[in-house]
C-alpha cells in the first residue's frame, strides 16, 4: 500500500470529533466518579455549561477520597470529612448541590456486584438522561487519569447502565423492597479517553473550572499552578477538534446505550 493510501486509510479509521452543546436533549445528568475532584479535572466546564442551561446534575462519588493527600497525621475519617466538604464547595461553584457519597474504600475500588448494585440504585433514583463517567480503559497517554479506582468505577458505571439498572430482574430487591423502577440511560459520556468523539467548548466557563479545582486544597495546595495547567490542557483538546484561537474544551467518548 502506498504512503498516501495508508494515510487516507488511517484518517478514515479515526472517529470524527464533533463540537456539541452538552445541554441539548437532556434534563437530568448523573456524574459517577471514583474520588472527590475527579469530576472537576475531567468535566467541570461541561457541568457548568449544563447547569447554566437549566440541566439538573447529580454527582455520585464511589469513595470519600480517604486515601488522598500527604498529611500522615490525619486519620482516614478526617481525610474523608475534608474531601467531602471540598467536593461540596467545588460543586456549588458549578451549580451542583445534589451529591451522593457511596463510601467505598479509596484505593480499593473494584467493579463488584455490590458496587454495580449501589450504582444501579442511584441510577434508578436519579433517572438521568445521560451518565458521565470515567473510562474503564487504561489511557497510556494520560496514566494519571487511569488510576485503578477510576478504571473500576468506569467499568461498574457502564455495567450499571447496561444491563443492570434497566433490568427488572437484576437485584430484584431494588424493585420489590425499595420500589425503584428500572431505568434505561440513553447514553454514557466517558472522560479521559484516548478515543474521544465529542468535545464541549469551555472557554467561557474556564474560570469556574479552575475555581472548582482550587476548592480541593488538600490535593492541590494553593492551586496556583492550576490556571496554566488547565488552560494548556483545554487548548490542546480544542485544537484536536479544529477549534481555532485561544479556546478551551473538554473531550468525551459518547457511548450509545439505548
Amino acid at each position: 500500500m502506498s504512503a498516501a493510501k495508508s494515510r487516507k486509510s488511517d484518517s478514515t479509521a479515526r472517529p470524527s470529533i464533533r463540537v456539541v452543546d452538552p445541554a441539548e436533549g437532556v434534563s437530568k445528568v448523573l456524574v459517577i466518579t471514583a474520588h472527590p475532584d475527579d469530576v472537576d479535572f475531567g468535566a467541570a466546564g461541561t457541568v457548568a455549561r449544563m447547569t447554566d442551561a437549566g440541566v439538573s446534575v447529580t454527582y455520585c462519588l464511589v469513595t470519600d477520597g480517604d486515601a488522598g493527600g500527604t498529611d500522615l497525621s490525619t486519620t482516614a475519617e478526617q481525610r474523608a470529612t475534608v474531601r467531602q466538604a471540598e467536593q461540596r464547595v467545588a460543586a456549588e461553584k458549578l451549580g451542583v448541590t445534589d451529591l451522593i457519597f457511596l463510601g467505598h474504600l479509596d484505593g480499593m475500588v473494584e467493579s463488584t456486584l455490590a458496587l454495580r448494585k449501589d450504582l444501579s440504585r442511584v441510577i434508578r433514583k436519579v433517572r438521568p438522561d445521560r451518565v458521565i463517567s470515567q473510562s474503564p480503559e487504561r489511557n497510556f497517554e494520560r496514566i494519571y487519569a487511569s488510576h485503578p479506582d477510576h478504571l473500576a468505577a468506569g467499568e461498574a458505571a457502564l455495567a450499571a447502565v447496561y444491563p443492570d439498572a434497566r433490568n427488572p430482574f437484576a437485584y430484584p430487591e431494588l424493585l420489590n423492597d425499595e420500589g425503584l423502577e428500572p431505568h434505561a440511560v440513553a447514553e454514557v459520556w466517558m472522560m479521559a479517553t484516548s478515543e474521544a468523539n465529542v468535545v464541549v467548548e469551555t472557554t467561557e466557563v474556564l474560570d469556574r473550572k479552575i475555581a472548582a479545582l482550587s476548592s480541593h486544597a488538600s490535593q492541590v495546595g494553593d492551586g496556583g499552578h492550576l490556571g496554566e495547567l488547565v488552560t494548556t490542557w483545554g487548548r490542546t483538546v480544542a485544537r484536536s477538534a479544529g477549534i481555532k484561537g485561544k479556546r478551551t474544551a473538554e473531550s468525551f467518548r459518547v457511548v450509545d446505550t439505548r
